[in-house]
């Protein structure tokens, strides 16, 4: 497709895994994808699949900070404000993990699909 146009290929690894969402480890196959796209060396690999997996985490966060904006009005609905304080920080501590987890699985596939570019001779 577009060999060492790094968005483009992040981009489409990114809408991979968005639409692949329903598998576990969607990240590694948006990675996978982007990574095989990009060929080239491996710092090329870990910089698409990072822009990636960057790219797919912004729904996600997207999400979250909308959850953000409810947390703060839940003791007006009878929550105590010890609660709401909790689950401000467990949404932090959600998209932290979160990110990581997107970020972290896109590099080790787009290293993946670098290897397999290589492999097959693209």
């Amino acid at each position: 497709m577009a060999q060492g146009n790094t968005l483009l290929n992040a981009v489409i690894g990114a809408v991979v895994t968005v639409v692949f969402t329903f598998l576990p480890f969607s990240p590694v196959v948006g990675g996978s994808i982007a990574g095989y796209l990009q060929g080239g060396d491996q710092s090329a690999a870990i910089r698409v699949g990072t822009l990636s997996g960057v790219l797919a985490a912004i729904p996600l966060v997207v999400v979250l900070m909308l959850l953000a904006t409810i947390v703060p009005f839940l003791p007006a609905f009878g929550t105590a404000g010890s609660i709401t304080a909790v689950f401000g920080v467990l949404g932090i501590v959600a998209l932290v993990i979160s990110l990581f987890y997107s970020v972290g699985l896109s590099v080790l596939g787009a290293l993946l699909g670098r290897y397999l570019s290589r492999e097959t001779g693209r």
